[in-house]
């Protein structure tokens, strides 16, 4: 049989503001045209289907419509899982309508295995599905000492121990995989997963995820990758789209599995071709901005833009590099001399200079102007007047 994974679609997502909502279509429709043309026998989404918990109107009709013609009206399997970001109860509320067309939404860990017929292979389909399970959707205190190190250790336990129970419902004579929302230590993250989430205490090693299971589809982080370690085939799909600019560059795809009872799974990328690219690019002056985006820069896409000035970058230029470029989200001005090599401070220097050095170095190449010293001189030697008056 053949199943098409994906995950993290964050729909309801900006981009500095700017709505994502098109692209994502985009992408919802691509991907029905992918599962079409690949014959895909089921589709897996790792979680994540949302950005927030408590997403706008117009992504959720986007899910609802997309799984509905994902699911070719009941003839396809789906099953979605909460990921970190979406709500559990509200993503799993549509289940008594949605169930009645093969979409199966499920919020919080269960121990129920998800079973299903696959027509055209008359072979059946077993899924271990874990959404997010953080310590608040378990309802469990899975450490009470406050340090990360036991938390993590009790954390890796409790997934290994959930997917051990698991995995012993398997039939040998079906497909059998699993399905998770986690982070899986030594993975590469990128800036557009929410730092609180990513790592620290909730984190597994590879060797935890079940070897019973021919397949793991997961979610949680948005770069493509094989989970290396891992006792069996197991793969991040990764995000459709590009949600910040450590991104740029990088293609996107979702993950295609072929799979057999009892034998290894194959799997395959199909590239993504929605959305609009994301560019980074450090220019050397006004003029070249100018040249760039009219020769280079493609007519849609989202700008990451850096200057390099010899004083702060005029209104009136601002204005016009935003109207020659409709999707310019940062225009960062590089003083002349910020790019080179940082001296060492030495322990000594005056505190006048040390501060000079740290205004350098957050503004990119500025100096302070005598106003902001002394200001900084002020607070330093009111400071040092109160201390000396509590000694």
């Amino acid at each position: 049989m053949r199943l098409l994974h994906t995950a993290d679609w964050h729909l309801g997502r900006t981009l500095e503001g700017r709505s994502r909502l098109e692209e994502q279509q985009q992408f919802l429709d691509e991907l029905v045209q992918i599962a079409e043309e690949e014959k895909v026998d089921a589709i897996i989404m790792a979680g994540d289907v949302f950005d927030t918990v408590n997403p706008p109107a117009a992504a959720e009709q986007m899910f609802y419509d997309g799984m509905a013609r994902l699911s070719d009206r009941g003839r396809r399997p789906v099953i979605a899982i909460a990921g970190n970001h979406d709500h559990p109860d509200r993503l799993a509320a549509s289940s008594p309508l949605s169930g009645n067309l093969g979409i199966t939404l499920v919020g919080l860990p269960t121990t129920q295995l998800y079973s299903y017929g696959i027509e055209r292979t008359q072979e059946r389909l077993n899924i271990c599905a874990l959404p997010y399970p953080s310590e608040s959707r378990l309802k469990e205190v899975l450490s009470d000492t406050g340090e990360e190190l036991h938390l993590r250790n009790q954390y890796d336990n409790w997934v290994g121990q959930y997917f051990n129970r698991m995995v012993q419902e398997f039939d040998p004579g079906a497909v059998n995989i699993a399905m998770s929302h986690l982070y899986v230590a030594g993975s590469n993250e990128s800036d557009s997963e929410r730092p609180v989430h990513i790592g620290g205490a909730y984190t597994v090693a590879a060797e935890t995820l079940p070897e019973k299971a021919q397949y793991v589809a997961l979610g949680h982080l948005h770069r493509p990758q094989n989970v290396k370690r891992a006792k069996t085939a197991a793969r991040y799909s990764g995000s459709p789209l590009s949600y910040s600019f450590s991104e740029a560059g990088h293609t996107k795809s979702v993950t295609i599995v072929d799979l057999e009872p009892g034998k290894e799974a194959s799997v395959r990328e199909i590239p993504l071709t929605c959305g609009q690219p994301l560019v980074v690019y450090h220019a050397n002056g006004i003029a070249d901005v100018h040249q760039w985006l009219e020769e280079i820069c493609p007519g849609k896409a989202w700008v990451d833009l850096s200057v390099t000035v010899t004083d702060s970058i005029a209104m009136e230029d601002i204005q016009a590099i935003r109207k020659a470029h409709k999707g310019i989200i940062h225009i960062k001005p590089v003083f002349e001399g910020a790019q080179k090599q940082e001296r060492s401070v030495q322990k000594n220097l005056p505190i006048d200079e040390l501060f000079k050095t740290f205004y350098e170095r957050q503004t990119g190449g500025g100096v302070p102007d005598e106003n902001v010293l002394s200001l900084f001189l002020e607070l330093i030697s009111d400071e040092d007047e109160e201390r000396s008056a509590a000694e």
